[in-house]
């Protein structure tokens, strides 16, 4: 069963999003998700809910602020950090659900997100179980194996302009999540993005826009998730990575995992990136839930 719902951040931002609950009496373990760089809840989150109800958890799935259904300014910004604490406050949400076990929390992320929740499992203990798929481990080494190196100047100088322009009182400016051309000016310059985010807006989700803020990539640049993955456990820790993954390189991932300590798991995807929601999904959500089962029982 699916409902709408709303909850406020620690910052009085609303977001919202779904409950997805078994058919099963509860209190049902419950595992909190969100999207990752740009996307929207729409985009097969609501078909990894759909497989965890079946298992026997109930989730809160929610859009990022500034995107989609949820609340937030600038939108189509992404301050990793606020989507991390964000993640917290969607914690204390799905603790205080009628049908939530509060004991009972895991956390799922993508890409990402896939690194918020490196993040959050290490610093916040309400957390009884991590799955991070395909996640983002480095900004300053994974955006450099996605911008030319001759491109990095330009990019940097555009960083500068937008900083001078927002304290002029100017609007953000913007930048195309993906392009046609890999060439051209985009977040994330990969024809297999281009082709999931414009196959997958049309197909599922009207709501997704094809821009963020220049500052998003500045944030990008900055933001280390992979830092914390040695200080996930004691809490059990799955890392889903595909192996031809250039968006969140593969290589990085892996040697995430040798730096993570037990109880650990790493299941490997064949295939790319975008995958992981297509060719490799039944792999994917299978392997989450048998984590999540083994952590949070059903």
């Amino acid at each position: 069963m699916r409902t709408d719902i709303a909850f406020k951040t620690t910052d009085g931002t609303t977001l919202r999003g779904w409950h997805f609950a078994p058919n099963s009496p509860g209190p049902h373990p419950t595992i909190v998700m969100a999207h990752g760089f740009s996307a929207v809840k729409e985009m097969y989150l609501d078909a990894y809910a759909e497989v965890f109800a079946q298992a026997g958890f109930a989730s809160v799935v929610y859009d990022n602020r500034g995107f989609g259904a949820s609340d937030g300014a600038p939108r189509q910004e992404i301050d990793p950090w606020l989507q991390v604490r964000d993640y917290s406050d969607a914690i204390t949400f799905a603790r205080g659900l009628e049908h939530t076990d509060p004991r009972r929390i895991g956390i799922w992320g993508s890409s990402y997100s896939g690194g918020h929740v490196l993040v959050v499992g290490a610093t916040d203990r309400r957390v009884r179980c991590v799955v991070a798929q395909v996640p983002q481990i480095s900004g300053w080494q994974g955006l450099r194996r996605l911008v030319r190196a001759d491109f990095i100047g330009m990019l940097e100088g555009q960083f500068a302009a937008e900083r001078n322009a927002r304290a002029a009182g100017g609007s953000p400016a913007m930048i195309p999540v993906v392009a046609a051309d890999p060439m051209g000016p985009s977040a994330l310059p990969t024809a297999d993005a281009w082709r999931w985010f414009s196959e997958t807006a049309a197909a599922r989700a009207p709501s997704w826009r094809n821009e963020v803020t220049v500052r998003s990539i500045e944030y990008a640049f900055g933001y280390e998730p992979g830092a914390y993955v040695g200080l996930v456990s004691p809490t059990p820790l799955l890392l889903i990575v595909a192996t031809g993954d250039h968006v969140t390189a593969s290589d990085l991932a892996i040697a995430a995992y040798e730096r993570a300590l037990e109880p650990k798991r790493l299941t490997l995807l064949q295939g790319g990136h975008f995958d992981a929601y297509g060719a490799a999904f039944g792999r994917s959500s299978s392997a989450a839930v048998e984590w999540f089962r083994a952590h949070l029982g059903h």
